[in-house]
């Protein structure tokens, strides 16, 4: 079995990361055998009305120079390797705040998420009334394209299949024979420019009787096109979750044709083989 690096934890700095601080986080990871962790704190310039009274006291910009300095400090006393991200929310009113954002500070690695769209959060429900699965799924994979290839500084593309979460409807995943059109753009767009898939195995778990799995069609496709990175992140929010499933998916990605999964240190891709 090859390295394995956690590349998308929240830790205290996020608005909903209280259960998480980095040095624990560091610790956890450590006991569970990994060889690094990422902290990737929220960063949403665009809060859906919907969440406005939930988060009132809460923003989700988090504080850079803080964060920072804290997995400084816990690095200089940690047996594990710690790196500094961010998972920047995309939102196309905010593509100017955005790149300032990234411009401000020093990271190892971005992630680059849709986590609102339509002044809506899957998370509630609200953005999927109306619509049918496929209207819902497709959407939501056509707004990633158009504002990661909008951005275009970013390393990783954050849970593709985060829509799928929360879904009211029986078809739990996301799969490529129903949106080919969209993952042959999505995929050829990350595979030629260098940028990685996160498998977030957060999202294969039970969501009210309902799982969804990774169609391994999609990581097949994106190694078709000359897609090299895999990276796999529990998205954390507390100790316990960290380095969640990594092995079985470390197998998995093997076993569509990769022979190594990514991290980043200082923006530039490290692979480790499986």
């Amino acid at each position: 079995m090859g390295k394995l690096y956690d590349n998308h934890n929240h830790s205290q700095f996020s608005f909903d990361g209280a259960h998480a601080s980095i040095e624990g986080a560091a610790k956890a990871a450590q006991e569970k055998g990994l060889s690094g962790i990422c902290f990737t704190d929220h960063c949403d310039f665009f809060v859906p009305e919907m969440k406005a009274e939930f988060e009132a006291l809460v923003p989700e910009v988090f504080d850079i120079e803080a964060q920072q300095e804290e997995i400084d400090r816990v690095s200089s006393l940690s047996g594990i390797r710690i790196f500094k991200g961010v998972e920047l929310g995309l939102y196309k009113s905010c593509r100017e705040q955005s790149r300032g954002f990234l411009s401000a500070g020093t990271f190892d690695e971005v992630i680059a998420s849709i986590h609102y769209l339509d002044d809506t959060d899957p998370f509630f429900g609200g953005y999927y009334i109306g619509k049918d699965w496929k209207t819902a799924y497709g959407h939501y994979l056509e707004t990633i394209y158009e504002e990661l290839t909008a951005l275009g500084d970013f390393d990783i593309m954050g849970h593709f299949d985060y829509v799928a979460r929360y879904a009211p409807y029986p078809q739990a995943s996301i799969l490529y024979k129903d949106f080919p059109d969209i993952f042959d753009a999505l995929l050829k767009y990350l595979a030629e420019n260098g940028k990685s898939i996160e498998i977030n195995t957060k999202t294969y778990q039970d969501y009210n009787g309902r799982t969804p799995v990774l169609d391994r069609n999609i990581l097949s496709r994106f190694r078709e096109f000359g897609g090299e990175g895999i990276s796999i992140g529990s998205d954390s929010h507390n100790p316990e979750r960290i380095g969640d499933k990594f092995r079985h998916f470390e197998e998995y990605v093997k076993s569509c044709g990769f022979g190594y999964t990514v991290h980043y240190e200082n923006r530039k891709p490290v692979f480790s083989e499986i």
